[in-house]
């Protein structure tokens, strides 16, 4: 007869508990790494500002201005034509854009720059 030599319990499972966590070590790492991966692959579209997307008043004022370049009320001078001009360059008429959005986009622009006090400024 053979004789079995008996083993403890915890002996036996130590390595299948062992085993067991490199195992969700090794899953956990894998899905991480693809989840990373996704999130690199992913579009810029968070890095993209937005623009004013509302109507527009019936006489322009310094608040909707500032809407429209995408800047504060009180935005230095420079401020104010640098937004003019990335704004500008995307909404251009000879780049496909409106000629109605392009003067309210000068008009805020002269709303900004203080150059234009009252009444509506726009050719429409």
């Amino acid at each position: 007869m053979h004789q079995f030599q008996s083993r403890d319990t915890s002996e036996m499972v130590a390595p299948l508990i062992a085993g067991m966590a490199v195992a969700a070590a090794a899953y956990a790492g894998r899905y991480s790494i693809r989840a990373w991966q996704v999130f690199k692959a992913r579009p810029p579209t968070a890095r993209v500002r937005r623009f004013y997307e509302g109507g527009f008043q019936p006489s322009m004022t310094r608040r909707e201005a500032a809407l429209i370049l995408g800047v504060r009320e009180r935005t230095p001078l420079e401020k104010i034509k640098e937004a003019h001009r990335r704004v500008m360059v995307a909404n251009h008429p000879d780049a496909g854009g409106s000629h109605y959005l392009a003067s309210k986009i000068n008009e805020a622009k002269d709303m900004m720059l203080r150059k234009n006090k009252g009444g509506s400024g726009s050719a429409f």
